[in-house]
C-alpha cells in the first residue's frame, strides 16, 4: 500500500498526538533509514515547542538542556548540522506541519550514516499536509475529553540559567512539571516545555526567534496549561499556569478550523450574547447569525451552545 494511504489512514483515526506521533514514526521508518528523530508539538502562534517524541540515543540527557539551547540560536540549517556532528549525525531531513491556522509540530530525522536525498525530503513534504490535519485533529479532539478524576495543575515558578540548567522551582512548580511529563518518560522531571520557553526568550533577545517565548501544552483530558518564559534578573522564570479563557478559546478556534468570522461569532457566544445581539454586533441579518453558529457547532462537534462553551473554556 502507498506510504501516503496508510499515512491518511493513521490521521484519519482517534489516536492521541502521542499514539499517532509513534504510529507515523514506525511508518516512515519503514520507508527511510535513521539512527534518531525529533517529533515536536508547537504551540500553533508562537511555534514554540513542546512534548517531544523523541529517539535520541547518541544523545547524553545532561546535554538536552544545552542542544534545545543551541535549536532555537541556530536557525542557519548548515551550522545546525554541525551542532550536531559531534553526536554522530551526518545528515537531517526536516519537515513542518503547518496550515493556515498555524503551526502544529515538525519533524527532523537524523541519519547516522548516510545522507538524505531530494527524493527522500520531497516524501516527507508529501505526507506533510496528512500529518499536519492529523496532528490538528487530534488536539481538537482533546476538547471534548473527559476531566474525571484528574487534578488541577496549580500555577508555578521554575527558575533556569541562561545555560537552562534549574536553580530554583516553587513545590508547585515541581507538581505541575510531572504533570508535564509522559509517565514513561526516562528524565528528571524537567519537562521540554520549559527547556523549549527558556530558550526560545534566550533566541528573542539575540534577535533569532520572531514569537513569542510561550506555548500552550495538553494536560490530558480538557486541561491545557500556559508555560511562559521571562527574564529575572540574569535568570530565566518559567512560569506554568492554566491557560486563560482567552488563551483557550484561541486554540479551540484554530484547532477545530474557525474562518475568522466563526471565531468571532464564538467569541460573542463565550460573552453570553444571542443570536440577536451577535447579529447586531455583526451588522448582518439574524439568520445571517444563526448560520454562523450553526457552522461554529458543526466543525466543533458540539451539539448544543452549552456544551460547545463547556468545551471552550474547559468548564
Amino acid at each position: 500500500m502507498d506510504l501516503l494511504v496508510r499515512v491518511e489512514g493513521a490521521c484519519s483515526g482517534d489516536s492521541t498526538d502521542r499514539r499517532l506521533r509513534e504510529r507515523l514514526i514506525a511508518l516512515i521508518g519503514e520507508r527511510l533509514a535513521f539512527g534518531g528523530h525529533v517529533f515536536a508539538l508547537t504551540d500553533p502562534v508562537t511555534g514554540v515547542a513542546s512534548s517531544p517524541h523523541a529517539t535520541v540515543p547518541m544523545l547524553p540527557w545532561p546535554e538536552l538542556p544545552g542542544l534545545i539551547r543551541a535549536r532555537y540560536l541556530t536557525p542557519d540549517r548548515t551550522q545546525w548540522h554541525g551542532v550536531l556532528a559531534r553526536f554522530g549525525v551526518t545528515d537531517t531531513a526536516f519537515v513542518t506541519f503547518a496550515d493556515r491556522h498555524g503551526t502544529w509540530g515538525w519533524l527532523e530525522l537524523w541519519h547516522t550514516g548516510g545522507r538524505y536525498d531530494a527524493q527522500d525530503r520531497a516524501l516527507l513534504e508529501r505526507l506533510a499536509p496528512a500529518v499536519t490535519r492529523g496532528l490538528r485533529a487530534a488536539s481538537a479532539r482533546t476538547f471534548a475529553a473527559r476531566d474525571a478524576g484528574l487534578a488541577p495543575v496549580p500555577p508555578g515558578v521554575v527558575v533556569l540559567g541562561d545555560d537552562l540548567h534549574v536553580r530554583d522551582q516553587t513545590d508547585a512548580a515541581a507538581e505541575a512539571l510531572l504533570h508535564l511529563l509522559p509517565p514513561d518518560e526516562p528524565m528528571a522531571p524537567i519537562p521540554a516545555a520549559a527547556y523549549n520557553t527558556a530558550a526560545a526568550l534566550i533566541a528573542v533577545e539575540a534577535g533569532r526567534w520572531p514569537g513569542d517565548p510561550s506555548a500552550r501544552v495538553h494536560l490530558g483530558g480538557n486541561r491545557w496549561v500556559t508555560v511562559r518564559a521571562a527574564r529575572l534578573g540574569a535568570d530565566i522564570a518559567v512560569a506554568i499556569s492554566p491557560s486563560t479563557a482567552a488563551e483557550r478559546t484561541d486554540l479551540f478556534a484554530r484547532v477545530h478550523g474557525l474562518s475568522p468570522r466563526e471565531t468571532e461569532v464564538l467569541d460573542m457566544a463565550l460573552l453570553g450574547l444571542g443570536t440577536p445581539a451577535i447579529a447586531e454586533r455583526l451588522v448582518v441579518a439574524r439568520t445571517t447569525a444563526e448560520d454562523h453558529m450553526k457552522a461554529v457547532l458543526a466543525k466543533t462537534g458540539s451539539p448544543s451552545r452549552q456544551v460547545l462553551l463547556a468545551r471552550a473554556l474547559g468548564t
